[in-house]
C-alpha cells in the first residue's frame, strides 16, 4: 500500500466540510478490520484509509496547518499502513474500571508479543509488537500497543485463495483464540496487493 503525503489529506477546512462522509465511510470500513480477542482485548487491523482518517482528526484536533506539523502526522502513522507482504494493527486492551485495568496491565506483561494470527494451516505468525517504542515496563503492560504480521509468501497466497485466518493470544494470564469473520479476512486480504 502507498504511503500517505500531503497531497492525499483535505485542508482543514475542506475536511471541516467533508468530515461527516468521510467519518461514515471509515466506520463503515473499520467495522470490518475489528477482531475481539477475548473480553477486554481488540486487534484494529489498520490500513491506508484508517490512517489517513487518524491523521485528519489529530490535524483538526491539533488546528495543525503548518507544514512541519503535517509531516510530523504523516512521519507517526505512515508506519502503521500494511507494506504488501503484513497486516499491521493496533492492540488495545480495553478496561473501563481504572483499578481493574491496572490490575490486569500487571499480570499482562509480555502479552503483545504472544499475540497471532494464522492463515489456514499455516504456522501461527506472532506480531513484531512496538517498533516505534517500548511500551511495558517490568511492572505492566500497556493499553495500546502496535504490531506488525510478518506473512510468507505462502501465507500471502493462501489469503487470496480464501484460507481462513484465525488470530489469538497465547498469553498465560489471558489465552483466546477466535476464527476470523470471512468478510474480515477478506478485508485483510486487500492489504496484501
Amino acid at each position: 500500500m502507498e504511503k500517505l503525503t500531503r497531497d492525499d489529506l483535505y485542508s482543514l477546512e475542506k475536511y471541516s466540510e467533508v468530515r461527516p462522509e468521510f467519518r461514515s465511510k471509515v466506520l463503515a470500513h473499520k467495522k470490518h478490520r475489528k477482531v475481539a480477542l477475548g473480553p477486554n482485548a481488540t486487534l484494529y487491523f489498520e490500513d491506508r484509509l484508517t490512517m489517513q482518517y487518524q491523521i485528519q482528526e489529530m490535524l483538526r484536533a491539533e488546528r495543525i496547518f503548518e507544514a512541519e506539523g503535517i509531516e510530523d502526522e504523516l512521519a507517526a502513522y505512515n508506519p502503521l499502513i500494511p507494506d504488501g507482504s503484513n497486516w499491521k494493527a493496533t492492540f488495545m486492551i480495553e478496561v473501563s474500571d481504572p483499578e481493574e485495568r491496572k490490575q490486569l496491565l500487571a499480570r499482562l506483561v509480555g502479552v503483545e508479543d504472544k499475540v497471532w494470527v494464522r492463515v489456514g494451516e499455516h504456522p501461527a505468525v506472532y506480531a513484531i509488537a512496538d517498533e516505534d517504542l517500548e511500551r511495558e515496563t517490568e511492572e505492566k503492560t500497556s493499553s495500546v500497543h502496535f504490531l506488525r504480521f510478518e506473512l510468507t509468501p505462502e501465507m500471502v497466497d493462501a489469503i487470496r485463495n480464501g484460507a481462513g485466518v484465525s488470530a489469538g493470544i497465547d498469553h498465560p494470564e489471558f489465552p483466546h483464540q477466535v476464527e476470523l469473520p470471512s468478510a474480515v479476512a477478506r478485508s485483510l486480504a486487500a492489504d496484501l496487493d
